[in-house]
């Protein structure tokens, strides 16, 4: 694939965004993801996509004192944009996933984590042991086409007892039939008294509209859900 422009207006960039949603191979997926990642910052930039800054401010606000020495993990971490808002507000023990080895070298190049591991969600079991972490964050990557929502309950599973999970997913048309599911999905955990929602924040600007479909539609921003979870403790 080409380098683009580097005065790529939003229109080039909603194009391009929108391919990720066009591969069902996992593979053919995360390449596409590594030919993206050295533009994949300006690019989010353009879409003016608040997402990792509002998700580092909500699970930030679940906590009180010194954040730390808290062990968080960042699933489908990409280059560390969660990351850089999270060491912003105090985090500084970070963790970090991704299926792109082209993203997470980028990662590894901003010293952001003190760990990074490849896993293919919703291929791969996720590399790390049940109950280690204080928090865990997937942001920006439960939608249609990307990450199933099924990976939820394994995300429930590296959190501690009384640890935070911190979830984000889109509100446009295109997506509402997962969120759907996702939400589904969390309420069943929730019936099950394996978790407890602390927040769902509702967002308008979430970012720019993606898809020609929806600038033809008048759209200029979608709009998306963060939501917060508290893991219950162990059943004994």
């Amino acid at each position: 694939m080409a380098a683009p422009s580097r005065s790529r207006n939003v229109a080039e960039v909603q194009r391009r965004v929108a391919q990720v949603h066009h591969w069902a191979d996992l593979e053919q997926q995360f390449r596409f993801y590594d030919s993206w990642a050295s533009d994949y910052e300006e690019d989010v930039t353009v879409l003016q996509y608040r997402v990792p800054k509002l998700a580092a401010a909500c699970l930030s606000s679940a906590f009180q004192g010194l954040l730390g020495d808290l062990l968080v993990l960042d699933v489908a971490c990409g280059m560390g944009l969660v990351a850089q808002e999270q060491q912003a507000k105090g985090f500084r023990c970070l963790h970090g996933l991704d299926g792109s080895p082209g993203m997470l070298e980028h990662a590894r190049w901003k010293g952001l984590y003190q760990d990074l591991k490849q896993c293919m969600l919703g291929q791969d079991a996720l590399p790390d042991p049940a109950g280690c972490y204080d928090a865990v964050l997937i942001v920006g990557a439960l939608s249609e086409g990307q990450v199933p929502a099924e990976v939820v309950p394994e995300l429930l599973c590296v959190a501690k007892p009384g640890g935070y999970l911190c979830l984000t997913t889109r509100e446009n048309r295109t997506n509402l039939p997962y969120k759907a599911r996702l939400e589904q999905l969390m309420d069943d955990l929730e019936q099950r008294g394996l978790w407890e929602k602390v927040v769902m924040q509702e967002v308008g600007n979430w970012e720019r509209a993606k898809s020609e479909e929806e600038a033809e539609q008048g759209l200029d921003y979608i709009s998306g859900v963060v939501y917060l979870y508290r893991k219950k403790a162990d059943p004994s």
